[in-house]
């Protein structure tokens, strides 16, 4: 079988003709070089010129659809071309152009529809996820014995006990940071003791749910999500729906539940640890005693702000989980499905916090605030 190759000749009219021979085959054009496609576009790009295909050996779609485009997805008016080679062709006209594309001028409107719907889509998913799960609980009211206690066990340790080391350090780093730039102002101030102010209620209030919130977000939802997401791959999760085993009540509920109790008290934690550090760094920076840090701090701070950061951490958890379940159950059965939801599932996550941060900002202004 001869390489691909092409010759431009003048017919016996006067016109020119570029004559087509040998085999295009996916193989025949990469072995011909890139030097050879560019020489083949300059020559193709003569609108007048005749095509000659007679002499083509063999053609895959690899080389029609190469000719495809040198022609601007047209067949020319004068072409010769094998019966077989001519129907190849067709189907390849046939082909619809992809929509969306930057020409069309209502291409925008498009993209906003498909938007749409795709919000439309995951609102309705969503919705029956949450009513789903209502429905679990009004099931393990009636038949507490169907609880999945090991499975809610194993989560909690997976997405509580072992988040422990990294939340301590990530919230010590946090204190040390926030109470060393904090001491920068207060001493040009002479506002030194405020310190405990700003710690108290910056860490309790604010910081600490939402330093929580974050990293379970990219943790533990994430490996939620992924979980879902390859048991959809493996269709584990059709296994269990085949053997009646209640999907949402096995792998959603319990991690709902879990996180419902963990993020609380790596809030606690978390606030702790980082307070810790933002006392150690203002012992360093303002030589405040430890002392006087634990006396001051229950004034500065009231304990309503305690109680906020916990049911932050609630609410937290409680939608990390379901975002996370949500995308991990629309995982689609290939791994580019895979690592797209479990982007979406973390990016979203972390919207959603801070959200709900927002209004819990709002819904509590004048809650555990000093007079």
């Amino acid at each position: 079988m001869n390489p691909a190759g092409f010759a431009l000749r003048r017919g016996e009219d006067g016109a020119d003709e570029i004559v087509l021979e040998g085999a295009w085959v996916l193989r025949a054009i990469v072995a011909a070089g890139r030097p050879w496609l560019v020489r083949l576009q300059e020559v193709a790009a003569d609108r007048n010129l005749r095509w000659n295909g007679l002499g083509i050996e063999a053609l895959d779609s690899a080389g029609a659809v190469l000719l495809w485009h040198l022609w601007g997805r047209r067949l020319p008016e004068a072409l010769l071309l094998a019966p077989g080679h001519r129907e190849l062709f067709a189907r390849i006209a046939g082909i619809p152009k992809p929509p969306g594309g930057g020409r069309e001028p209502y291409a925008w409107l498009v993209a906003l529809g498909l938007a749409s719907l795709s919000l439309a889509w995951h609102v309705r998913d969503f919705i029956v996820l949450l009513g789903q799960l209502v429905l679990d609980m009004l099931h393990l009211l009636r038949h507490p014995s169907d609880l999945p206690k090991r499975e809610i066990s194993a989560n909690i340790y997976k997405t509580g006990v072992r988040a422990m080391p990294v939340t301590a350090l990530v919230g010590f780093l946090i204190g040390v940071v926030l109470s060393y730039l904090s001491a920068l102002q207060l001493r040009q101030l002479g506002a030194d003791m405020f310190i405990v102010n700003i710690l108290g209620f910056g860490i309790i209030r604010e910081l600490g749910p939402l330093l929580v919130a974050v990293l379970v977000a990219g943790r533990s939802g994430s490996a939620m999500t992924a979980q879902l997401g390859v048991m959809r791959v493996t269709e584990e999760i059709d296994a269990l729906v085949a053997m009646g085993v209640p999907r949402s009540l096995r792998l959603v509920f319990p991690k709902v539940v879990a996180l419902a109790v963990t993020v609380p008290l790596l809030v606690v934690w978390t606030s702790g640890i980082a307070l810790a550090g933002g006392m150690v760094a203002a012992n360093f920076q303002l030589d405040i005693g430890y002392g006087f840090f634990f006396d001051a701090l229950p004034k500065a701070v009231p304990v309503a702000n305690l109680w906020i950061g916990l049911v932050k951490g609630f609410a937290f958890g409680v939608a990390i989980a379901l975002v996370a379940c949500h995308f991990g159950l629309r995982v689609l059965p290939n791994t580019e499905s895979l690592s797209f939801n479990t982007t979406a599932s973390v990016v979203t996550a972390i919207t959603f916090v801070i959200l709900i941060d927002a209004v819990f900002a709002i819904v509590t202004r004048t809650i555990g605030m000093p007079l």
